[in-house]
């Protein structure tokens, strides 16, 4: 079984994950992105997944996600990213990225556990994600402009 194959059973609302499953669990490093809207600048504190057990694992299990925090997923080329939200529990709102910075897709609100693949059907460099509802509440829509954290640059 690959290593971001994660069982977990609910009781009581509460996600179980067994022992040798956790251990195997990523660690990210944080930075701060900075989205350019019409409405203005917003910033967003996220870690980075850059590595693929880390894009692999993304937000799953995670029960929650501050209101500007977020997971930038960050890709060493161009490449048409597909994401779904199998064990992950929030609804998320997926910002899909091209190399220049510029939003070029959303999928809003996306249903938790899914298996559905979400496209971002263009060529992107990274992937935001960010609570379910955010774009909507900043302003965000395509043409707005992602600044990527400086430790992005060396990934």
């Amino acid at each position: 079984m690959a290593k971001w194959q994660f069982f977990f059973l609910w009781i009581a609302g509460l996600s179980i994950m067994p022992a040798a499953y956790a251990a195997q669990l990523q660690s990210f490093e944080r930075g701060d992105v900075v989205i350019e809207t019409s409405s203005g600048s917003h910033e967003i504190s996220v870690e980075l997944a850059v590595s693929p057990d880390q894009r692999a694992q993304g937000l799953m299990f995670r029960q929650r996600l501050g209101a500007d925090e977020g997971m930038l997923f960050l890709y060493p080329s161009d490449r048409i990213a597909t994401m779904w939200m199998k064990n992950t529990m929030i609804p998320l709102d997926m910002l899909f990225i091209a190399a220049d910075g510029r939003v070029v897709r959303i999928a809003e609100r996306t249903v938790p556990q899914s298996t559905e693949t979400i496209s971002s059907e263009k060529p992107v460099r990274a992937v935001l994600e960010l609570n379910g509802g955010t774009a909507a509440r900043l302003g965000i829509g395509t043409g707005a402009v992602v600044r990527l954290p400086a430790s992005a640059a060396k990934n």
